[in-house]
């Protein structure tokens, strides 16, 4: 596939250094590759809490292949599991160790789960269906340590508590891996820092995906690295293309449980909220309009209506002629034609 493209791939032979006044990048081989125009695509690194006994086997992070295999062999009936963070990643690690019959407490520091894409009302709703499956999940428990001494035995949290675990699985996000970056002295923050046209301080070099950081935005989802990816490939293309931004939608995948979220959810001054809820069915949606546009959406339960307002806030589509039927989804838009 990609001979048919033009493209060189190299496995196994990691870049080590940028030499920007040549414009080379050494390679572990001691090989060097001459550019014209350099793209960073390096990535991030799973973050590990600092605390001690984050080294001790048995404690796993959750982020590649290797990591589902080793995590997948472990869970089996009579495993006791911890998972150390309630977002995305973290619930989908829970599910699939409880799934596989392990017993699975979930801890997280914060007062509700998914925080950055929930409001307090969906993440007590996410919070019963995830006890429903027999998960327990800890809340607002800060972790002061993994307990063991040749293989993990338990989590203590800050408080004292001391949940007995045989694994200890840490999802609690990822950072940006901008080390290449940093070492050829390239403007970084948390990542590499590119403007709208996702080029560096140094014009020749550009940065995408869960390394760039852009107007002081670092996205760990794939969407905006496919979009930053088309933005790169206009310009090089001869296209006036620019990268502004993208509206981040989220959707957990756990069986069973529907949850979609896009854009900013926090609300606040100058907002209005849109609720549409039914207890009996575990239905809610929560749309919040600003200045006439629709700039966040909670959805749990039914979340097929998902990319309609992710269309909308995207596009920033004035809402004045569907506001009346906003909650009811695409019905909104037949309704105004």
């Amino acid at each position: 596939w990609w001979r048919d493209r033009g493209v060189t791939l190299l496995y196994g032979n990691p870049a080590t250094a940028i030499d920007r006044a040549a414009k080379t990048v050494a390679l572990a081989d001691g090989a060097r590759l001459p550019y014209q125009h350099l793209v960073l695509a390096t990535g991030s690194h799973p973050i590990r809490l600092p605390v001690p006994g984050m080294d001790l086997p048995g404690v796993r992070t959750f982020r590649d292949l290797a990591d589902v295999a080793a995590l997948m062999d472990a869970a089996k009936p009579g495993t006791r599991a911890v998972v150390i963070g309630g977002g995305l990643l973290g619930l989908e690690a829970a599910s699939g160790m409880a799934g596989a019959g392990a017993k699975t407490t979930l801890v997280h520091l914060m007062d509700r789960l998914m925080e950055r894409q929930l409001d307090a009302r969906a993440g007590a709703l996410l919070r019963q269906a995830v006890e429903a499956r027999g998960i327990e999940v800890l809340l607002e428990a800060s972790t002061a340590r993994v307990e063991g001494t040749n293989h993990v035995t338990g989590l203590r949290l800050a408080d004292g508590r001391l949940i007995p675990a045989d694994i200890v699985v840490v999802a609690c996000g990822v950072r940006p891996n901008a080390d290449l970056a940093r070492t050829a002295g390239l403007a970084c923050n948390r990542g590499v820092l590119v403007d709208d046209t996702l080029t560096t301080d140094d014009p020749a070099i550009h940065a995408m995906g869960e390394c760039a950081e852009h107007r002081a935005a670092v996205y760990g989802l794939v969407a905006p690295a496919y979009e930053q990816a088309r933005v790169l490939a206009r310009r090089f293309a001869g296209e006036a293309a620019l990268y502004q931004g993208s509206s981040v939608s989220t959707n957990l995948k756990v069986s069973g449980v529907h949850v979609f979220s896009a854009g900013d959810v926090t609300g606040g001054p100058g907002t209005e909220d849109i609720l549409l809820t039914d207890r009996a069915l575990g239905l809610y949606r929560r749309l919040i309009v600003k200045d006439g546009l629709l700039i966040g959406a909670v959805l749990y339960g039914d979340t097929a209506d998902g990319l309609f307002y992710l269309d909308l806030i995207t596009n920033r589509t004035p809402i004045a002629a569907l506001r009346a039927d906003l909650a009811f989804g695409p019905v909104a838009r037949d309704a105004a034609a």
